[in-house]
């Protein structure tokens, strides 16, 4: 017999604390979250193991010589095991109940030996489980009910800005320092310009902080009673502060932007983003990595990573040989990427994820993108005349082209994958989905959608075939209806689906 025991590894409040105590105050950990993982990475086991970790059993992955129907039996075998499940983990037998248990422990979560910001809330029934799947790496038979994150006052010191990788201007708040259960919250992200003046937020306002889901800190509102008079209205500078170049505003886009291809904030940014796990996902080197990287000379752009030596890697500050071999093997994978991913890297404005693969996908190589028309990237499914454009102004320019190359020399690939394309009563036809539906998830949606052959578009665009409307629709909806796409409700869909289910 053969079983694979499921959980969670924790540090309870009191354990934090006593580590904490026993920590030099530079190396002390934000929470306890951050305690437990850090103190499950150490190299060293028996650091480790002088840690106080706790774990708690809520599944069984894989077992061999035994069955059960039921959640509820998985959590009591493990029990019988010997290994710890949560005491207050409850079999609720309507939604009324569900309910009522989310909101007691909304008021009693913080009387807990550990912090929690929510309630898993599972199907206990595995054959509902199982026919009900899954989205992604989401099961859609188990949620997360999220509390709403704790809020302080604190003092808005300053509005400061900084350049993001596309040249974005990202203005920040400077925050008088202020703990939101156990983490120290100096600054946080504004996001543009809009959000600042939507806010109404004064440079010396009094401001609620709160941590979105815990951990990223977030400007709520200002605590307009507080108001002395002297604060003051925020405008966002007239020139980059890093390179002196004029701020662009481009009609009816939130952003502002510094222009300046060789501005050095968006250069480190840029190769910041190469590295990261949504693009060539270069594991070993991080945000402090590349910045040494970069004021060495080391990497003035991202082809550079590719000629890197071991002997440079051993001269930057804190590298030794396991870790410059290690930097070395990751950069070398790094080259047998998907082609979309490096796509992405390349840090093409509009190029998400999804836009990455689409056009991947319809192009095939590096050398038929290079060789397409703005006409023919626009016309392809799902793209549309801003993305389009954006991607052929950048392969047009020779420096662009020049670094293409560099890559292509290095034995970057650039190739996609061959794949088999999905042929359905749908083929041939564009989706986009905005708002929020209510009979199930986006991502659900999508993937019926895809299964029965049609594509789902990066965004509104001329060629969309069909938008897809749920509640609280945003931009999509006016920018499909001024485009003439298609526009349907939810129920339309349904409706599409239920017709063709036998297909799937």
């Amino acid at each position: 017999e053969k079983v694979e025991v499921r959980g969670e590894i924790y540090m309870s409040t009191k354990s934090f604390e006593q580590l904490n105590e026993q920590m030099k105050d530079d190396k002390l950990f934000a929470n306890p979250r951050n305690a437990a993982a850090g103190s499950l990475r150490q190299k060293d086991a028996r650091i480790t193991a002088t840690r106080h970790l706790d774990f708690f059993g809520y599944q069984i992955g894989y077992i061999q010589g035994m069955d059960f129907y039921l959640q509820s039996q998985a959590l009591q075998l493990i029990r019988d095991w010997g290994f710890l499940v949560n005491p207050y983990i409850q079999l609720a037998k309507s939604l009324e109940e569900v309910m009522d248990y989310c909101q007691k422990w909304e008021k009693e979560r913080f009387n807990l030996p550990y912090e929690i910001d929510g309630v898993v809330i599972k199907i206990n029934d595995l054959a509902q489980q199982q026919e009900l799947g899954t989205v992604a790496r989401d099961p859609r038979w188990s949620i997360a009910f999220k509390y709403p994150p704790t809020q302080v006052a604190t003092k808005l010191l300053d509005i400061r800005v900084n350049i993001g990788r596309t040249g974005s201007v990202n203005p920040w708040a400077a925050l008088e320092p202020v703990n939101i259960r156990g983490v120290t919250v100096s600054r946080a992200a504004l996001h543009n310009e809009g959000d600042v003046q939507r806010k109404d937020l004064r440079i010396g306002d009094w401001v609620l902080v709160q941590r979105a889901g815990e951990v990223i800190p977030q400007v709520v509102k200002p605590v307009e009673e507080r108001r002395t008079g002297q604060e003051e209205v925020y405008h966002l500078p007239e020139r980059c502060p890093l390179c002196d170049t004029p701020i662009l505003r481009i009609p009816d886009q939130a952003m502002a932007y510094c222009p300046n291809e060789e501005c050095p904030a968006r250069n480190l940014e840029s190769i910041i983003h190469f590295v990261s796990r949504g693009a060539m996902d270069i594991d070993t080197i991080g945000e402090k990595m590349c910045e040494q990287l970069v004021t060495t000379g080391y990497v003035k752009s991202v082809a550079d990573f590719y000629t890197l030596t071991r002997e440079q890697l051993l001269s930057l500050e804190g590298v030794k040989d396991r870790s410059a071999d290690k930097m070395i093997a990751a950069i070398e994978a790094s080259k047998h990427r998907n082609f979309w991913r490096l796509l992405i890297g390349l840090n093409i404005r509009y190029m998400g994820e999804k836009t990455a693969q689409i056009i991947a996908s319809a192009f095939g190589n590096i050398d038929n993108l290079l060789v397409a028309g703005e006409a023919e990237i626009v016309g392809v499914p799902g793209i549309g005349p801003i993305i389009g454009q954006s991607v052929y102004n950048w392969l047009q320019a020779e420096k662009n082209r020049a670094l293409i190359e560099r890559l292509r020399q290095a034995g970057v690939n650039m190739q996609a994958e061959q794949q088999e394309e999905t042929t359905g009563p749908l083929s041939g036809q564009s989706f986009l989905l905005t708002g929020r539906l209510n009979t199930m998830t986006r991502p659900a949606a999508e993937e019926a959608i895809v299964k029965l052959g049609g594509k789902i578009a990066s965004g509104v665009s001329k060629s969309l075939n069909h938008l897809i409307v749920g509640e609280g629709a945003g931009s999509k909806l006016a920018k499909a209806q001024k485009a003439g796409v298609p526009i349907h409700d939810e129920q339309w869909l349904l409706d599409l689906l239920k017709e063709h289910e036998s297909e799937v």
